[in-house]
Formats: structure tokens, C-alpha cells, sequence
């Protein structure tokens, strides 16, 4: 199915209307085909049932609740918010069938009231994305409530920039994040190049992370916010911030690009094409690897004031099937396999820009609270990206912590070097989105300066948990050793028995199955014996 230009404009802003509604995470099993999904966006008498799982909550109207039942919506609330990491939608108005029954005005007003009531309790806005007078002259609201987590100075989302060389990459970003428009002739993306053969070519050729904050009410903080406004004052005013990583469209930078990608695991991607060429060159390929990552993705289609998108719209539908994907529609809450979101804009006319603010402003993290307070309570595990010194400031490492939590003083081991062993650190401070911060969690990029410069440092290298080193004895042999698993645990508890795998930090050492082992770290101690030994492969 291929919609004309108009019809495809029409079609977006109704996606956004209703854009969390259409589809949630837990009903995406029911979305596996194109007639579904169309169906869904025109049938508007009824959503799909409501999730037992997600953000995502419906509510046909909560006037007037006893004390007991506003308690229990609260406690519903804090679980909705925990389910989308902060952010929870409440469709006001609908059925738990998913039946758009409306609500008087009365009752409306009286319901919007308790909702904020039930926010205001857990110390969270509210936020009205839409409302809507149905054709009973009754009428149903979405509403966006977000809580920061208290751990948290705002909700953040990495967003990857993907896209042929010329698409306008740069220049959107320039447009979005400094808050004016371009003058035609790429003004606007002067401000993301790092490099002087970049601002001469025209093209990046590195990595470059540029943000955009909105407040509680989904106003955009950027730039021109303010007079002189800083990226710490944005990251303080901002209530979600959207971290993008411009990555490198020419075919020649396809390492950079890749790296990008995998290295810093964004929760989404933007493939940006230019009208004016179409989805040509390395779009195909850079679309290719972002799905072969898992990673959602949404298009936006730039250069609009130069020629109408009407041919690049109609060559989408088989662009997108190439790469897996049957529908060119936009949906709800959460990007899928199956829904690609597509915004037509001008960074000269400024034309699309406020549907694509709106876009991310309400653009779910990619990760469940449950799972980010797993990934919290394990070891650290910072992945270097980038390495530098900075005068006297020391060794600053670039990354993004996979696991675990590292804050300023942490002990921490980096390697391995080339003879396989690990050196010990210090960190002196970070720094996330260029602003000093005293801790880092997992999933967070972030610059981590040394107390020691490092030599052979290279990018790859990991930066773990001075912890995960234990003191191996066995027999006369006294050895600092890696632990490198755990058999069927994450960790062994007093009196608990496992299998343990440990590395030699160091050098390799003449052990046999069955003797002894003791190892100590700190206060922690264990006994076992040698079950297995895996001989040293020497190479030539």
C-alpha cells in the first residue's frame, strides 16, 4: 500500500494523535500483518485490549474514588510508571476492551483531576498528548505521566542518526538541537562537526553526541531556550533527554558508523533520506545493520522544501520490505518490527519539525525498569569507545557502562593488555552530556577521567569492578586471579556450593584437578577443589 503525498501527511498526524494508543508492546503478537495495522489506524471506534503488561493503562473514568480504591490507583500508577522506566499513558475514556466508549465533559474534567491527583501523590506531571470529541459527542483524553526516577536527574533515550552522505543528518540535528532554522545552505549543521576537514567537506566523519531536553510539559530545551543556556542547564531543566549520536553516512566511515551502532547500543534509530535523492547509497546498508541489531528504527524524509517527498513515499514500501519490514505506517507506544513511524520535514521552512518534537518527546526508552535494576545490581562493566588525555586532567575514557554502577573513587581494573593482564585505576570524576555528575548507571554513556594515564591503551578495552579480581592460593602458588563465571548463579552465597571459572591474571601456573583452592578478596573467602583445568594454547 502506497498513500500520496497529502494522503501520507493526513495519515502521520493522525499516527500521532494516537500514537501511543494503536499498538503496545504485549499486543504486538497480534500485529504481525499490514491489514492489521491499517485497520487499527482508520477504525477509531475501538483500540486494541488493554495490556496486562507496559506503560500503557485504560481507564473509562475515575470519578469521585473512595480513599481505598485512590490508593489502589495509585499503587496501579506505580507500577505502570516502573513498567515504562518513568513514563505511564492513561487512555481516559476507554474500555479495558479497548471500546472508545467517551465520557461527558463533566466527567471528564472530573477524571483528568483525580489523575493528576494520583501523580501528584507519587510526585509526577501530567500531561495531556490529546483529546478527542468522539462522534456521541462524548469525549476521551491521553495523558503522558512521567516520574524521574528518583536516581535520576531526567529520563534519557539515545537516538542513532543514520543516513547517506548529503541526506541533511547534520543539518536536522543543528535545526533541532540549536533551536533555528537553517539558512539552505547547511549554516545549521556547522555547530555538530568536531574536525576541520569536516566543516571543509561538508561530512562527518566521526561520532559526535548533540541533545535535546523537553520539560514536564513537553516543551523542547534546546539552545534558544534561553540566553547562553548551557548543556548542564538543559540536562537540569530537562525532565527527558534525547541523546542523538550523528554517525557517519559516507560509504568510507562505514567502520565509524558500525561501531556506533554496536558500541553505544542506542534505544532507537532515525534513517534520515533526502527527497531530493531519494533512499539511495548507503541508507540500504546502514537500515541493514540496524535491524541485524534489533534496534527500532523510524524515517525521516528531509529537503521537503526542495522537492515534494511523493516519489521517495511511493519507493519506501519496497525500501522497507528489502530489509524485513511490510508496513510504511507509523504506530503507537513502542516502535516494532512491524511499524515504521515516517516524518516529511524542512530544516529551512521548518515545516514537520513540531510533529517530530512531538515524536521524541514521547519516545519510550528502550529498556524496562526491571531489567535496568538487573543490569544495575551486577558488576560494572564500562566498554571504551574512545580514549584521550586532557592536559593535566589525565586519561579520559569515552564508553557506555553495560552494567553495574561507577562513581567518583571507584577502584576499578582496565584492560586486558597485550599480555592479558589488568591495571589498576582510580576514578577521578565523570562527566555525562559534558556536565560533571558523581555516578554513572548502566545503559549511560558517559567520560570517565583517570588517576593514572595508561599505557596501551586502545579502544575495546573494558573497564571492570576491582572486585571481580580474587587472591587464588593453591598449594605454594599465590596468584591474582579473574573470576569469569559462575555456573549457575550470579553470585554464591555463605554455605552455597558452584562451579567457578577462574583465569589467571597474570601469568599461567602448573595446577592439576583435584587440589585444593583457597581465594580471598577483601572480606570474601571460599574453598573448593580443581575439577577441570583448561591448558595455556601457546602460539607460534
Amino acid at each position: 500500500m502506497v498513500l500520496n503525498y497529502k494522503e501520507n501527511m493526513e495519515k502521520l498526524q493522525l499516527t500521532m494523535d494516537s500514537f501511543f494508543s494503536l499498538f503496545d508492546p504485549s499486543s504486538c503478537n497480534d500485529c504481525n500483518n499490514e491489514e492489521f495495522a491499517i485497520d487499527n489506524m482508520n477504525n477509531q471506534n475501538s483500540l486494541p485490549p488493554e495490556p496486562q503488561l507496559g506503560n500503557v493503562e485504560y481507564k473509562l473514568k475515575i470519578v469521585n474514588p473512595t480513599k481505598q480504591r485512590f490508593e489502589h490507583l495509585v499503587t496501579q500508577l506505580k507500577w505502570r510508571l516502573r513498567e515504562g522506566n518513568g513514563e505511564a499513558i492513561y487512555e481516559i475514556g476507554v474500555e479495558d476492551s479497548g471500546i472508545l466508549a467517551g465520557l461527558s465533559k463533566r466527567d471528564m474534567t472530573a477524571s483528568l483531576q483525580t489523575l493528576q491527583q494520583m501523580a501528584v501523590k507519587l510526585g509526577a506531571t501530567t500531561t495531556i498528548l490529546r483529546e478527542r470529541v468522539l462522534d456521541n459527542g462524548r469525549s476521551i483524553a491521553e495523558v503522558l505521566v512521567r516520574k524521574v526516577p528518583d536516581d535520576q536527574n531526567n529520563i534519557e533515550i539515545r537516538v542513532a542518526v543514520l543516513g547517506n552522505a548529503d541526506a541533511g543528518k547534520s543539518t536536522l540535528l543543528g535545526v533541532l538541537t540549536q533551536g533555528s532554522l537553517d539558512n539552505g545552505r547547511g549554516r545549521a549543521r556547522l555547530n555538530m562537526f568536531r574536525h576541520l576537514h569536516e566543516i571543509q567537506s561538508g561530512r562527518t566523519s566521526s561520532i559526535s553526541h548533540e541533545i535535546l531536553g523537553f520539560n514536564s510539559q513537553g516543551q523542547a530545551i534546546n539552545y534558544s531556550y534561553s540566553e547562553l543556556i548551557t548543556a548542564e542547564e538543559i540536562c537540569d531543566t530537562s525532565t527527558k533527554l534525547v541523546t542523538f549520536l550523528d554517525l557517519a553516512g559516507h560509504k568510507k566511515y562505514i567502520r565509524t558508523t558500525i561501531q556506533g551502532l554496536s558500541g553505544y547500543s542506542p534505544h532507537h534509530a532515525m534513517l534520515v533520506i533526502s527527497s531530493t535523492a531519494g533512499a539511495i547509497g548507503m541508507a540500504h546498508e546502514h537500515l541493514a545493520i540496524a535491524v541485524a541489531l534489533n534496534v527500532p528504527f523510524f524515517i525521516v524524509i528531509t529537503k521537503i522544501d526542495l522537492v515534494q517527498p511523493t516519489s521517495t513515499l511511493e519507493s519506501l514500501e519496497s525500501f522497507l520490505k528489502q530489509v524485513g519490514n511490510d508496513v510504511i505506517t507509523a504506530g503507537a507506544n513502542q516502535l516494532t518490527e512491524n511499524v515504521v513511524p515516517i516524518f516529511c520535514v524542512s530544516s529551512v521552512s521548518g515545516e514537520g519539525l513540531e510533529l517530530l518534537s512531538r515524536f521524541l518527546h514521547v519516545l519510550p526508552p528502550g529498556i524496562s525498569a526491571k531489567e535496568k535494576e538487573r543490569l544495575e545490581q551486577e558488576s560494572p562493566e564500562f566498554h571504551i569507545d574512545e580514549n584521550f588525555k586532557a592536559g593535566d586532567l589525565g586519561q579520559i575514557l569515552g564508553g557506555l557502562l553495560t552494567k553495574g554502577v561507577i562513581t567518583e573513587g571507584s577502584k576499578m581494573q582496565i584492560g586486558p593488555m597485550k599480555n592479558g593482564s589488568f591495571q589498576n585505576v582510580n576514578v577521578k570524576s565523570i562527566h555525562r552530556n559534558r556536565v560533571p555528575c558523581r555516578m554513572v548507571r548502566a545503559g549511560q554513556s558517559a567520560a570517565i577521567c583517570l588517576d593514572t594515564i595508561v599505557l596501551g591503551l586502545r579502544n575495546g578495552m573494558v573497564l571492570l569492578s576491582h572486585e571481580e579480581n580474587a587472591k587464588v592460593h593453591i598449594g605454594n602458588i599465590r596468584q591474582t586471579a579473574v573470576v569469569i563465571g559462575i555456573c549457575s548463579s550470579k553470585c554464591i552465597h555463605t554455605n552455597e556450593r558452584d562451579s567457578v571459572l577462574f583465569k589467571f591474571k597474570l601469568h599461567p601456573e602448573y595446577v592439576t584437578v583435584g587440589q585444593r583452592l583457597l581465594f580471598r578478596e577483601g572480606a570474601s573467602k571460599g574453598i573448593g577443589e580443581i575439577t577441570q583445568v583448561f591448558p595455556l594454547t601457546l602460539t607460534p
